[in-house]
């Protein structure tokens, strides 16, 4: 990878290096910081008061000239890089033909080939159709409708510490109430969570995960009244918990004997992030139904449903669409990142950073017995932090490091249920000596621990 990358009008350049040259934040994001609390909610709140200026590859620059690594890559939207020529390329030639007319009134070809490409590279050789929307959440909600139509039923099973969305019926599905849920209810009903397969935690094999799963929802529910199960095939929010060898095959094999759309939500998971196009692929599942979003158009907002054409037709004309979904600026960019993923080989980029990375994480945990867990795949990994000598979760560890980081040029996002997790996102344009430069500010935080 190279070290220095241009913006795609070549007016400027960001050297692919972490630099830090004021305060974090800086003067200028703090009196950003003081506007913005004039007028945008609490409720908006924001990991870092961090005000980004500019960004490229893997490097994001603050108003105040700071650049920092991002391992987070806006929370996996920024799959290939930040300011990618391609998707700029192709978003631009769009801006100047049309950017809306609506695609259920007047529709227009780029629709029609993100759709194409999504049939193509989601898993499963049968015919499919796609819907495109806006975010992944509203993904969620059409998959939902649609399995609903298709089988009759509406009852949704969903896992323990899944993250499916911040929508009302999507709030229901996602596991954890704070911040999410918390005060927001009455939330959508017939929504069922049932025990997932957290290895780390339960050290149940596949085969007795996906047991206790399946008991759980023919006792407490009945698969009869099962529209769907959704599942995450790496659970994003909730820790990149990986399930274990053998547990989502089963979940699909009890779905498909029962009638039951096996609905795999790739929203974070998947467009090349685990070094595969979608994360279903490492399991040996082809899901009814894939749902993607985030990486899928190089940061434009744009989100599909994809699933086995029977199903996606149950629905009639008219009930499904909506006015910015599909839009062909955003659809323009998601075929260039589909093109560039192919044509410049990125999906090896994925196991290029799990080769670098994951070693790396592991050393550390050899080193600091905070980390509990290392876990994960390809471009998609995290550590789990704990009271040292147990698996009491540690929030606290990940606080301190990712201030740490923040304030010495790394951006770290954390996760999981108790918010003991750290999240490692980084876009396939990261050098591995930007990776080895994190590691070590990351080594120097764990340090500053036990300091």
């Amino acid at each position: 990878m190279t070290d220095t990358l241009a913006t795609p009008t070549k007016t400027a350049e960001i050297v692919q290096e972490r630099r830090i040259v004021t305060a974090i934040p800086g003067p200028k994001s703090v009196a950003l910081q003081e506007r913005r609390l004039a007028v945008v909610p609490v409720g908006v709140s924001s990991a870092l008061p961090v005000y980004i200026e500019r960004a490229h590859g893997a490097i994001v620059i603050d108003v105040d000239g700071n650049q920092f690594i991002d391992l987070g890559a806006g929370i996996g939207v920024m799959t290939i890089g930040h300011t990618d020529e391609a998707v700029i390329s192709a978003a631009s030639a769009q801006l100047g033909a049309f950017t809306h007319v609506m695609f259920t009134i007047t529709p227009y070809e780029s629709y029609v080939r993100v759709a194409e490409l999504l049939a193509e590279h989601t898993p499963g050789d049968f015919a499919k159709k796609t819907v495109l929307l806006n975010s992944g959440a509203e993904a969620v909600e059409n998959a939902v409708k649609i399995a609903r139509k298709y089988t009759g039923r509406t009852g949704v099973a969903v896992l323990d510490h899944a993250y499916h969305g911040r929508t009302n019926l999507t709030m229901a599905m996602t596991f954890k109430s704070m911040p999410y849920k918390l005060g927001f209810g009455p939330f959508a009903s017939d929504v069922h969570h049932a025990p997932n397969s957290y290895p780390f935690r339960d050290g149940l094999s596949g085969a007795d995960a996906a047991a206790r799963t399946i008991a759980y929802l023919e006792k407490a529910v009945g698969a009869s009244d099962l529209a769907c199960l959704v599942v995450e095939p790496i659970q994003g929010e909730g820790g990149f918990v990986v399930p274990a060898d053998g547990y989502l095959p089963a979940l699909q094999e009890w779905c498909t004997a029962n009638g039951i759309v096996f609905i795999a939500d790739e929203i974070q998971s998947g467009m090349a992030r685990t070094g595969a196009y979608f994360a279903s692929e490492h399991f040996g599942v082809v899901p009814d139904m894939v749902l993607s979003a985030k990486g899928i158009a190089g940061g434009l907002p744009i989100a599909g449903v994809t699933g086995r054409a029977e199903i996606m037709d149950a629905s009639h004309p008219g009930g499904l669409g909506g006015t910015f979904a599909g839009n062909p600026v955003a659809a323009s960019a998601a075929i260039a990142v589909f093109d560039s993923i192919e044509s410049r080989g990125l999906l090896a980029e994925g196991a290029r950073i799990e080769r670098a990375l994951k070693p790396a994480l592991l050393a550390l945990q050899q080193k600091y017995d905070v980390i509990g867990d290392v876990r994960g795949i390809g471009a998609m990994l995290a550590i789990e932090l704990v009271r040292p000598g147990t698996t009491e979760p540690n929030p606290t560890a990940v606080s301190a490091i990712t201030a740490f980081a923040a304030q010495h040029g790394v951006l770290l996002l954390n996760a999981g249920t108790w918010g003991n997790v750290i999240r490692f996102l980084p876009s396939l344009a990261i050098s591995d000596a930007l990776l080895a430069e994190a590691i070590g500010v990351l080594d120097d935080a764990l340090a500053s621990l036990e300091s």
